[in-house]
């Protein structure tokens, strides 16, 4: 993805759009996670319950930070050890710095650091986090074709940015920073 392409996408992250973008694994959907309306949006595209939450992916740790600070060294070391990389993190919200529309019926949120070179230029270039979803409807298979993307999302996102998808061949490991436990 070009320089043009990258700012166009950000700028329609700025204006509340959704936008549809390659993924380690499939078409995932993104917006900017501050912005309530563009959140339920992807709810709506993907008639998926807000209850259930959604997942930030971001450049590094860094962008996390905040999040981040009440850990243990040792969780520190947990997430060091997977990111970055294709392991989605349950970590708590202790000090309430994610919107519930994120975080849904969950105390805790999902992060990410991403591998993908084009996740981490958008979200350097959007200069945070971003919303991290597949692009296919609730209980529909995942999107890993752009043709399937065209027909299926297309007309209901604001910008497709063009690139590639990842080695994948799921959806990130979901997994509770606490526990160990993996959801997914």
């Amino acid at each position: 993805m070009g320089q043009l392409d990258l700012q166009r996408a950000c700028d329609h992250l700025l204006q509340g759009h959704v936008i549809a973008y390659p993924t380690e694994a499939v078409w995932g959907l993104g917006c900017d996670p501050y912005n309530q309306s563009a959140v339920k949006r992807i709810f709506a595209i993907k008639q998926r319950s807000p209850e259930k939450g959604l997942i930030l992916v971001a450049a590094s740790m860094e962008q996390l930070r905040p999040l981040l600070d009440p850990l243990s060294e040792s969780q520190l070391n947990q997430l060091r050890s997977t990111w970055p990389g294709p392991i989605t993190w349950l970590i708590p919200d202790s000090k309430k710095l994610i919107p519930g529309w994120i975080k849904g019926s969950h105390d805790s949120v999902a992060v990410r650091v991403s591998a993908h070179p084009l996740i981490r230029a958008l979200c350097t270039q959007f200069k945070k986090p971003l919303v991290s979803t597949s692009a296919n409807l609730s209980g529909e298979p995942t999107l890993r074709g752009r043709q399937e993307l065209q027909q299926k999302i297309a007309d209901k996102v604001d910008f497709i940015v063009e690139g590639e998808l990842g080695t994948g061949k799921a959806p990130s490991e979901i997994r509770d920073l606490y526990t160990g436990q993996l959801i997914r």
